[in-house]
């Protein structure tokens, strides 16, 4: 298990205009996905504007610890893979510190290997669920030699002398699933398909299908998508650009939103389709947020934003809406604070299982900084304040969680009274540099 981190506090004050350009750190999905198909590729792998965050190096130790080789040279990160295949058995228990994503995404690819392996983490992802991970992959044959209770870490898999292709439709929407078995299907003979209701993020799909696997996506009429590979192909190395991570982007976004006659420029955001809902809802409250410069990049649509201080006003979200924001809605939450009206979001329940109960984190967030606000078992309401007065002077437990760290020192950029966040540290897994950032656009975090 992961050492206990040292716990740092820290206070957000009441922020004027916010301006300027700033540079988000790369987006963390593709960053785990290319650490994991460049060690599992022939030949070498470029990756350019990586996020160096502790969740994505404990993906690349990972890697490392199968075989992998890894360097860096003038910024870029040169990873030369070990072949599809022909992985090897790490020496050590692999430590994944706070990353759901990359645990889960590595139970798939190494539990199709006839080799043990252990999985740990640090107490946040030590409690959370793995079991719909888990449940696919004993479908294929993968052992589960130990679990502790609720299928939580420390889990130990094996898998068979050769795992057994299966079509699998998903129970709920989850990226991380339909990764885990994506990846288990790359070390198993035949077929191995996805089926899932409709769009979650695709990272996976569109990475294989540049790393040069046979991979094929049907989509039904009804929005469903059953995506197919063929195991046992070769992967090549590539050259992949990172661009900004729209999850943190989020931060700066919100904002400058909020922070009366701000206006900040973000470039190169990555503007997926299944990783856009939190723009859509932030424009359909009256957001000012302008996309300019579109264009792709390595299979992945992105742009540059210019956001500027709007009045916002509370709207219902649609729940379907929830696959392509599910990691926003704690600083959703936080704009819908400060809009004119109720702001209803619902189809919430993955929120429960995140790095924290994050639904239940943002409720008691809220009302310890005096925001009106009802939270049920998938949904909250949120009562705005639009001038932020009488908001603030809380202090918010973090329960180890960045987004819960980070959307409430960005609470405290426009409310009346500081916001005192319980912990920082772990922010870190995700966006080095956070406070810094925000401060050089205005900010006051402390």
């Amino acid at each position: 298990m992961s050492a206990d981190h040292s716990i740092s506090s820290a206070t957000s004050s009441k922020a004027t205009a916010l301006s300027g350009s700033c540079t988000v750190p790369g987006d963390k999905s593709i960053s785990h996905r290319a650490l994991i198909l460049g060690g599992l590729a022939s030949g070498e792998t470029r990756i350019s504007g990586l996020l160096e965050g502790e969740d994505v190096l404990n993906t690349l130790k990972a890697m490392q610890a199968a075989g992998a080789r890894a360097s860096q040279e003038n910024g870029t990160w040169i990873v030369r893979g070990t072949g599809n295949g022909v992985l090897l058995e790490p020496e050590n228990q692999l430590d994944f510190g706070n990353s759901g994503t990359g645990c889960r995404l590595c139970m798939g690819l190494f539990g199709a290997y006839d080799f043990p392996t252990t999985f740990v983490g640090d107490a946040s992802l030590g409690s959370r669920p793995m079991g719909r991970v888990l449940d696919p992959l004993k479908l294929m044959g993968v052992q589960i030699l130990d679990e502790s209770e609720g299928g939580r870490l420390p889990v130990t898999l094996r898998g068979p002398w050769q795992t057994i292709p299966i079509e699998y439709a998903v129970p709920v929407p989850s990226a991380q699933v339909k990764s885990a078995v994506l990846l288990a299907g790359l070390n198993t003979p035949g077929i191995t398909t996805v089926i899932e209701p409709h769009l979650t993020r695709d990272h996976t799909e569109r990475m294989l299908l540049g790393f040069g696997a046979e991979l094929e996506v049907e989509e039904g009429k009804d929005g469903s998508r059953r995506i197919s590979v063929v195991g046992q192909g070769k992967l090549t190395g590539q050259e992949v650009t990172v661009p900004a991570d729209p999850s943190s982007a989020a931060f700066p976004i919100v904002a400058a939103l909020i922070v009366p006659d701000s206006r900040i420029k973000l470039p190169n955001v990555m503007l997926n389709p299944a990783r856009v809902g939190l723009l859509d809802t932030l424009q359909e409250m009256g957001g000012k947020i302008e996309i300019s410069n579109q264009r792709e990049s390595g299979g992945e649509v992105i742009g540059d934003l210019t956001v500027q201080g709007s009045e916002l006003r509370g709207i219902t979200v649609p729940a379907e809406r929830a696959a392509s924001m599910i990691d926003e809605y704690p600083v959703l939450s936080v704009a819908a604070a400060f809009a004119d009206g109720e702001t209803f979001m619902t189809g919430l329940g993955e929120l429960r299982v995140k790095e924290s109960d994050r639904l239940a984190a943002v409720a008691r967030g809220l009302e310890a900084n005096s925001v009106d606000c009802e939270e049920g078992d998938d949904w909250l309401k949120v009562r705005g304040r639009p001038d932020g007065k009488g908001l603030g002077g809380g202090t918010v437990s973090t329960h180890l969680d960045h987004r819960i760290a980070m959307s409430f020192l960005v609470f405290g950029m426009a409310s009346e009274k500081a916001v005192t966040v319980d912990d920082r540290s772990m922010i870190n897994t995700s966006f080095p540099g956070f406070a810094e950032l925000m401060n050089n656009l205005g900010g006051r975090i402390e």
